[in-house]
């Protein structure tokens, strides 16, 4: 049997869930981004987009953000993200 591949749609859909849960990291202050266990590579991109005034710019770092989430999984950082919001 083969397995069916989400369509493109959904592929797309859950990308910008990602970039979107990125976004919400760009929100936290710097003590609350270090209390996360993320990878480097996410935390130093979401430090670079806080300090981004440019729109185009930060436009783009955002989708690098969500680029860089599809290979983490997201589930951890969502829990930890809801434990700040209490």
């Amino acid at each position: 049997m083969t397995e069916l591949k989400p369509s493109k749609s959904a592929r797309k859909r859950e990308y910008i869930a990602l970039q979107k849960l990125g976004e919400e990291l760009m929100t936290l202050k710097q003590t609350e981004l270090d209390s996360l266990t993320i990878d480097d590579n996410l935390r130093e991109a979401v430090i670079e987009a806080q300090q981004i005034k440019a729109h185009g710019a930060l436009r783009r770092q955002k989708q690098y953000i969500g680029k860089l989430m599809r290979h983490i999984d997201p589930e951890p950082i969502r829990e930890q993200m809801a434990k700040l919001r209490r």
